[in-house]
């Protein structure tokens, strides 16, 4: 099931306490165009169906990675680009963002966009694994 713009934003913009749609808006934006980065095929097209059109787009047409981000360069990468951020900020960002997008994709999904992702991006998507505690 695809949310809608508002919903999506919405639901961003209470998990992250955000005061603004602007700020939920800057988060989703700049944490799915780090995540397009990292996913391919039929995964990374999946998602994008289950998300509103222009975040699909975002995600579709991503910043292209030299290397994977291993989770904590993921922060670092998030806190760089949304301006006056820091890793701590980026971190609730990230959380607030991916966990949105984890319930737009469901478990299944969710599971196989982890499968493509370095160790520790369960803990970003809101979702530990059970037994991988660090």
């Amino acid at each position: 099931m695809t949310l809608r713009w508002e919903a999506f934003l919405e639901e961003v913009r209470e998990r992250g306490e955000y005061d603004t749609p602007q700020e939920a808006e800057l988060a989703a934006r700049v944490v799915l165009a780090l995540l397009g980065a990292h996913l391919v095929g039929d995964v990374r097209a999946e998602l994008a169906a289950r998300l509103p059109e222009t975040l699909a787009l975002i995600l579709l047409n991503p910043l292209q990675a030299a290397e994977p981000l291993s989770p904590e360069r993921f922060v670092r990468a998030t806190a760089a680009w949304i301006e006056g951020a820091t890793e701590t900020t980026a971190l609730w960002d990230i959380g607030a963002v991916l966990s949105t997008v984890a319930d737009a994709a469901g478990d299944d999904l969710t599971e196989r966009v982890l499968l493509q992702l370095s160790p520790g991006y369960d803990l970003l998507f809101g979702r530990p694994q059970p037994g991988r505690r660090p």
